[in-house]
C-alpha cells in the first residue's frame, strides 16, 4: 500500500469535507442545545441527499463533461449557500437573547423552530456538502485513476479521511454542547457568517474565470488571500452587499421576534 496515496485521498476528503463538517456540527449543535436533538435527523438527511446527488453528478460530469466541472453550477451554488447561511444566521440572532432560554425551552420550543425554519436548517446542510460533493468525488476518480483504478491506498485514505472527519465532528458537538450559551450561539452566528463570506468570494472567481465579470485586483494583506479572500474589488463588493443584506435581515428578524414577544394590545 501506497501511504502516500493514501495521504493524498485522505487530504482530499479533509480538505473539501472541513467546512461541511463544522456548519452541519453547529447547527445539530444548535438544535441539542434548544432540546430539539430529535430533529437533527433534517440535517444528516439533507447532507445524505447531498451526498447521494453528488454522486450522481460526479458521474453525469464524469460521462458528458469529460470530468470537468461547471463553474456556472458551482458559483450559483455557492451563492445560494451563502443566502441560506445568512438566513439561518439571522433566524439565530433574533433568538440568541430574545430568549430568556429557560422560557423558551419551557413552551415556544415547537413554534421558534417551524416548518420553514426546518426546511432552511435541511437545506443549509445540504448546500454545504452538496458544494464540494461531485468535485470531491471527481478528485477521488482522477486520483484512483491515476492509480490504475480504486486500490487498497485510495480506499484506506478516504477511509481515513472519514475516520478523522468523524472525529472531529464528535470534537466539535461535545466541545459545542459545553459552551457557555451566549458564547456558543456567537460562534455559531459568526461560522456562519464568516463561510457565507467566503462562498460569496469564491463564487464571483467562478464567474471570473467564465469571463462573465472583470478582474480588479485589490491588494490585500497576503494572510487575508492566504484564508481563502479573493483579492478583487468585484468579490469586495459583493461581500459588502452580502453583511448590509446580512445586517438588515439580521435586525428585520428580531424586529419581528420583539413584536412577537410583546403584542400590542388590540384598541
Amino acid at each position: 500500500m501506497s501511504m502516500v496515496v493514501a495521504g493524498q485521498a485522505a487530504l482530499i476528503l479533509l480538505r473539501e469535507g472541513a467546512e461541511a463538517l463544522l456548519v452541519i456540527a453547529a447547527l445539530a449543535s444548535y438544535l441539542a442545545r434548544l432540546g430539539q436533538a430529535g430533529r437533527t435527523a433534517i440535517l444528516y438527511g439533507g447532507a445524505g441527499l447531498a451526498v447521494a446527488i453528488s454522486l450522481v453528478l460526479a458521474w453525469v460530469m464524469e460521462r458528458f463533461l469529460d470530468g470537468g466541472h461547471n463553474d456556472i453550477v458551482e458559483g450559483l451554488v455557492m451563492l445560494l449557500a451563502a443566502a441560506v447561511l445568512v438566513y439561518v444566521a439571522g433566524w439565530l440572532i433574533a433568538r440568541r437573547d430574545a430568549g430568556r432560554w429557560r422560557e423558551h425551552l419551557a413552551g415556544q420550543v415547537g413554534r421558534a423552530l417551524r416548518q420553514d425554519s426546518l426546511i432552511a436548517l435541511g437545506l443549509a446542510a445540504f448546500l454545504a456538502v452538496f458544494r464540494e460533493g461531485a468535485e470531491t468525488i471527481l478528485f477521488l476518480h482522477a486520483l484512483a485513476a491515476g492509480q490504475g483504478g480504486w486500490n487498497v491506498s485510495v480506499a484506506a485514505g478516504v477511509l481515513g479521511g472519514l475516520v478523522v472527519l468523524l472525529i472531529l465532528f464528535v470534537l466539535v458537538r461535545a466541545l459545542a454542547i459545553r459552551l457557555p450559551l451566549k458564547l456558543f450561539f456567537t460562534a455559531t452566528v459568526a461560522l456562519l457568517y464568516g463561510m457565507a463570506f467566503l462562498f460569496v468570494g469564491q463564487a464571483i472567481q467562478e464567474f471570473q474565470e467564465m469571463a462573465w465579470l472583470s478582474v480588479t485586483a485589490a491588494d490585500l494583506p497576503e494572510i487575508l488571500v492566504g484564508l481563502g479572500l479573493n483579492p478583487t474589488w468585484e468579490a469586495l463588493a459583493a461581500q459588502f452587499l452580502l453583511v448590509a443584506a446580512a445586517a438588515g435581515f439580521a435586525w428585520l428578524e428580531k424586529s419581528r421576534m420583539i413584536m412577537a414577544a410583546h403584542p400590542r394590545p388590540v384598541a
